[in-house]
């Protein structure tokens, strides 16, 4: 097991850092300040929380494989609320949130959910 936490940090680490090149590189390339809207906090915020999420899951198979899938759903819903709580009131102080406010928490958002469900699915899968 911790050989399937190590390869999931590995490349769920490469992935988001993949991503959150071409991120920058997109605000960049439109001339759009890189690093407001709090961009490298939720990538880090969501790539925590999907280790944490992964290693409880992985915990969780030993014990009650059969819950997996709900649990996996609400770590979601910790994603979404940590959004709400934190960064949602941040990008919404000038009276409205930009595509770029969203963005900067549902790329890495995104990015972290393909890595964990494919991992997921892999956990499921394996005997």
């Amino acid at each position: 097991m911790t050989k399937l936490i190590v390869r999931f940090c590995i490349k769920l680490l490469l992935i988001i850092s993949i991503v959150f090149s071409i991120h920058i590189g997109i605000l960049y390339f439109l001339n759009i300040p890189l690093f407001e809207n709090k961009i490298i906090l939720a990538y880090i915020v969501n790539v925590v929380l999907a280790i944490v999420i992964f290693i409880g899951l992985i915990k969780l198979k030993k014990d009650n494989e059969q819950i997996l899938g709900f649990v996996f759903l609400i770590g979601s819903f910790l994603k979404f609320t940590i959004f709400f709580l934190y960064f949602y009131p941040i990008y919404k102080q000038d009276g409205n949130m930009s595509t770029l406010e969203a963005t900067s928490f549902l790329t890495p958002y995104f990015a972290c959910l393909t890595v964990e469900i494919f991992y997921l699915s892999k956990l499921l899968t394996s005997k």
